[in-house]
């Protein structure tokens, strides 16, 4: 890592009793580590106005409660010069001022992010998770959570959730709100994730919750009853998985709708088994909403038609008719809930879009702090804010 000095100067040169001190943290001298913070502190006095500025624009910070502490809020851009400009005001009356520059060390080694969902002004379904992949392992996943910041126009109890070491998933403790407005920033770049390795740039996105649409399926009921708002807007005759076998048997709990597939070429590939060898098959199928990673869509199933309300007879997905299909199609958001009841094979948490399998205290356990947080409108983000915190971060209240 490379880094540059700096100077810095002080206005006022009145050294009585009751004058102001003021000290900035990185000095300018050495070599500064991005995910070191910078401090402005006020000795016999409190501080007035601090202001950071890169190339970047301005950089977020905050005060403590006596004001004579300003910290900034999270990690710093590698290779970047950075000025400071602060003022306190001592016992005396007056006042002085301190600017400071200093250079951040550049980094070699970064674990770039792809973020599978949601997408940037994407209208999304009220189970909608946030999920993060790391290019690389992430060893230091409490700096990482630190740097994460989910906020909504509604106050909402969310928690992070890592899935190994390179994927984390944000999910609320209920379902969002229907048109809930939803902002996450994640604060990466110069944020250490292990060793030499660190954030290599900042993520920015923002999505709308709409409606409430929740579907319950049943394996023993043969039906699907949509909801949208809380209001039942049509009960569909399904055909779910036959059963006899674990494979063919549909899993039951909270799936999500993760995609919207038409046409998609099924095969028994996914059991082993060659379409072209007895029992395969490869089938083009429509209007297909996927809800797992092992194979299971709602779809549209007109070889099944007969059997729709009455039996199952897939191989694990939800067969309904072509118009109930496209129905469904047209209205379905990724995110929304389709619950499936009655069957023995449990959805797992990592199946797919499972979040939901997981119940609170178990999801909250694996946070990498062990707690959850609260979301919070952009204008009150200094009360509580679903981001864990830089080095000043208002921390919310465990639960």
């Amino acid at each position: 890592m490379v880094a540059g000095a700096a100077a810095c100067s002080e206005g006022d040169d009145k050294d009585g009793a009751e004058a102001v001190r003021l000290t900035v943290s990185p000095d300018g001298g050495g070599t500064h580590g991005p995910e070191r913070p910078i401090a402005v502190q006020a000795h016999g006095g409190t501080i007035e106005n601090v202001t950071v500025s890169t190339g970047g624009g301005a950089v977020e910070g905050g005060l403590n409660a006596d004001k004579t502490e300003w910290r900034s809020r999270w990690t710093l851009e590698p290779g970047a010069t950075y000025t400071v400009g602060a003022t306190a005001l001592g016992a005396d009356g007056r006042t002085r001022t301190i600017t400071s520059r200093f250079t951040t060390a550049k980094v070699e080694k970064t674990n770039d992010v792809t973020i599978e969902a949601p997408n940037d002004k994407e209208t999304v379904g009220v189970g909608m998770p946030i999920i993060m992949q790391f290019e690389r392992p992430v060893k230091d996943r409490a700096a990482v959570e630190r740097a994460l910041e989910v906020r909504a126009d509604k106050t909402v109890e969310g928690a992070w959730h890592w899935f190994g070491d390179q994927e984390v998933v944000f999910r609320t403790k209920e379902y969002w709100p229907a048109h809930t407005k939803v902002t996450f920033d994640a604060h990466l770049s110069g944020v250490r994730t292990g060793g030499d390795v660190y954030g290599g740039k900042n993520y920015s996105l923002g999505f709308k919750v709409g409606d409430s649409q929740v579907s319950t399926a049943g394996e023993d009921t043969h039906k699907m009853v949509v909801k949208v708002n809380g209001k039942k807007v049509r009960t569909i005759p399904t055909s779910m998985g036959k059963g006899g076998v674990r494979k063919y048997t549909t899993t039951n709990g909270v799936h999500l709708a993760m995609s919207k597939e038409d046409p998609v070429t099924m095969t028994s590939s996914w059991m082993g088994i060659s379409p072209g060898s007895p029992g395969g098959y490869s089938l083009t199928v429509y209007k297909s909403v996927r809800i797992s990673d092992s194979g299971e869509y709602v779809h549209s199933a007109p070889w099944s038609v007969g059997s729709q309300g009455s039996s199952n007879v897939s191989h694990g997905c939800i067969n309904v008719s072509p118009s109930n299909a496209k129905w469904f199609f047209d209205l379905t958001q990724r995110g929304d809930p389709i619950v499936v009841t009655g069957s023995s094979r449990e959805l797992e948490t990592n199946n797919g879009w499972g979040y939901w399998q997981a119940d609170w205290k178990e999801w909250v356990n694996g946070s990498a702090l062990k707690r959850s947080v609260k979301t919070a409108p952009p204008e009150d983000a200094s009360t509580v804010s679903a981001g864990q915190g830089g080095p000043d971060q208002p921390r919310a209240e465990g639960e």
